[in-house]
């Protein structure tokens, strides 16, 4: 509308001659519209509410009174958009306390005094104008700060996963799965009584559910292959670390979003059976907020690739989690996703390429206007500032130097260690033109890696390069790497970046030093279960036509050793197995601890086997201190096989159930009676 354009009046009164009169005192700053009685002014609503900047009133009226007018209007919603002047010769108190009961804003009785008439409409519209100005304002910024929120969020699902190579996108399709599921929980029954704010809280608090895994030694995070026992143990650590994370921030502890934040943490990996970890929940104890990431979680694990899987279709997921091959969940849960199964698809395929964040956070503005009214305000300022403070100990810890590149107004933003560490002040304004900066970032270099960063796309949005930089007065190699934040408009605009700087030197070694450590059982000194998988599976495919045999056995009664000499002489038999094994072993045989009291071998042999695995198995089972060391072994022959490593390993694992329940210390060879004994990989 031109701001030029007057402003609408509707006058709503059954006497033409109080009409002419209202309208001829008016009608220099307003345009008037008329209507004769409430029915007719219920009609133009419908058609102009829009249009109509302030309303006159009258009480008494054929068809529809004043009154029956005013519960129309706050029926619809349109008393919130148009104020009610009542006009009225009845001054009595119940009348006009009824209309202001209503939300009329004034009352002005008859006969008509043009002056009152005139301020008093003036003062009421420019008021009503002036409030209106603040809603607007009022939602433009906690738009802009939920908009933030969601960015903070979005960051800190980048730096989390900065570690385990992820894309980013696994918290934020958690986040939203989430809300959803969340959403059709409370239409579909009144079990978990969540208003719209608690369906927001847990949907920020699942970007924490697994911030534990800072704590997780990268070669486990990052391992392609089946975990061992022990490096399970130690994944499985994520939820009680994350939970304290939360619990040791200071003065925060009473926060909904931190005690959310906590739950989700600690139990977003139970099950509804009771099979879960760290706690072993069942049922309803495990709270809602957890059921639902817990979910999530297992959702976008088999929808996206990782290191150690490529990714399920959106159909097979659904089949593999309704079918219970994921575990237990709730069943209302589950019901709950089979009818939002279509609609979640689309969702995170479109959250995918970063086009829906603005009716996401729109929606949110408009619910917390709705429900919860202008003080959301400063609620929303405290969850921005929380999602700040994640931010800023997340990177903290990490001990990486890790940076914000802000485009408007062009800025570097530091963490308080990455600082400390660059000796740089922690914002710099400027960078392309910084003397300080540029001591450390070559000029040529930094606008170089800008003008990288500006040919990326929101679709395929991180940019890596090394530079040499000049870091405590030392220049070395590092590698830069960024992920570039694109506004959600139509015509994406690069909005800045966050990023980090990596020492290569120390990063390769600490690589080296990490894969020898992923190959090696730390315990024994031999090769990990997926370490000797990787080898075996390569002789196999080299060396079809040479015989080898895959031995798996596990130490008899060793619990009972344990509990009755203690732990450390179980580790003493432990070390005394892998060492009796290395040497009866050649160098070009493969021995490895899978974890426990578990252990395999691959031989290669010409003619028979059978000397070899008895000699062997001799030379195990001699006694060590006052233990009778026995051994249960099952033997696996390539000779006639044509199957891979997890085949040949199945019949080896039969093989020794089957000496296990015969009666322990012994070696049995597979044969095709043990066939129904075979273990799948997910029991193991």
């Amino acid at each position: 509308m031109d701001n030029n354009e007057k402003k609408k009046i509707l006058i709503v009164d059954d006497s033409e001659i109080n009409r002419a009169l209202l309208s001829d005192m008016l009608s220099v700053d307003f345009d008037i519209i008329e209507a004769e009685d409430g029915l007719e002014a219920i009609s133009i609503l419908h058609e102009k509410e829009m249009d109509i900047s302030l309303m006159l009133l009258d009480i008494v009226m054929p068809n529809m009174d004043g009154y029956e007018v005013l519960a129309k209007m706050n029926q619809t919603g349109w008393i919130k958009n148009i104020p009610v002047i009542i006009i009225s010769a009845e001054t009595s108190g119940a009348y006009i306390d009824r209309a202001y009961d209503l939300g009329a804003i004034d009352y002005i009785s008859r006969p008509f005094d043009e002056r009152t008439v005139k301020h008093r409409v003036m003062s009421n519209f420019m008021l009503t104008l002036k409030q209106r100005e603040m809603s607007e304002m009022l939602s433009a910024q906690i738009y802009e700060k939920e908009k933030d929120n969601s960015l903070m969020i979005e960051i800190l699902s980048h730096i989390v996963e900065f570690r385990n190579g992820e894309s980013g996108l696994h918290v934020l399709h958690v986040h939203a799965f989430t809300d959803m599921i969340l959403k059709y929980l409370v239409k579909k029954t009144d079990k978990y009584p969540l208003t719209y704010k608690d369906i927001r809280l847990i949907g920020n608090a699942s970007a924490l559910h697994d911030v534990g895994k800072i704590t997780i030694p990268s070669a486990i995070l990052n391992k392609p292959g089946r975990f061992t026992d022990e490096e399970f143990n130690i994944m499985k650590s994520h939820t009680v670390a994350g939970a304290k994370m939360l619990g040791d921030i200071p003065f925060r502890g009473n926060e909904a979003l931190i005690k959310i934040g906590y739950e989700i943490c600690r139990w977003h990996h139970e099950r509804y059976d009771g099979r879960g970890y760290p706690d072993g929940l069942k049922g309803e104890e495990i709270p809602i907020s957890a059921q639902v990431v817990a979910l999530a979680d297992v959702y976008d694990a088999l929808t996206s690739k990782r290191v150690y899987k490529p990714a399920y279709t959106h159909e097979e997921a659904l089949k593999m989690i309704l079918g219970g091959e994921c575990g237990c969940f709730n069943p209302l849960l589950l019901e709950c996703l089979k009818e939002m199964a279509d609609n979640l698809k689309e969702e995170l395929h479109v959250m995918s390429f970063g086009v829906n964040t603005a009716n996401s956070i729109q929606e949110s503005v408009t619910q917390m206007l709705k429900n919860e009214g202008t003080d959301m305000s400063n609620r929303t300022v405290k969850l921005i500032e929380y999602e700040r403070m994640k931010f800023k100990y997340l990177t903290d810890i990490s001990r990486e130097i890790v940076f914000e590149y802000i485009t408007v107004p062009e800025m570097i933003q530091l963490s308080e260690w990455s600082a400390d560490t660059l000796g740089l002040p922690q914002k710099i304004l400027d960078p392309v033109g910084n003397e300080l900066w540029n001591r450390r970032f070559n000029k040529e270099n930094f606008v170089d890696f800008l003008e990288k960063m500006k040919k990326t796309t929101p679709e395929h949005s991180v940019v890596s390069e090394k530079y040499q930089l000049s870091i405590s007065g030392e220049k070395k190699w590092y590698k830069v790497t960024a992920k570039v934040l694109w506004s959600d408009s139509e015509l994406p605009e690069l909005e800045g970046a966050i990023g980090k700087i990596v020492d290569i030197n120390a990063e390769t070694k600490m690589m080296d030093y990490l894969e020898e450590q992923a190959n090696c059982d730390a315990k024994t000194g031999l090769f990990n279960y997926n370490a000797a998988k990787r080898c075996i599976g390569d002789m196999l495919a080299q060396n079809k036509n040479k015989k080898y045999a895959l031995v798996m056995f596990d130490i008899d009664n060793f619990k009972g050793a344990n509990d009755e000499y203690g732990h450390l002489f179980g580790d003493e038999v432990l070390d005394t197995i892998a060492q009796r094994l290395k040497e009866n072993i050649r160098s070009t045989d493969i021995a490895a601890r899978m974890g426990g009291d578990e252990f395999m071998f691959f031989v290669g042999y010409k003619g028979s086997v059978l000397p070899q695995i008895k000699r062997i198995f001799n030379c195990l089972t001699q006694k060590y201190k006052h233990f009778d060391v026995g051994v249960s072994m099952g033997v696996a022959l390539t000779d006639g096989f044509d199957g891979d490593f997890d085949e040949l390993f199945k019949r080896a694992d039969a093989a020794m159930y089957s000496v296990k329940r015969d009666g322990k210390c012994s070696y049995r060879f597979y044969d095709d009676s043990m066939k129904n004994s075979l273990r799948g990989d997910d029991e193991r």
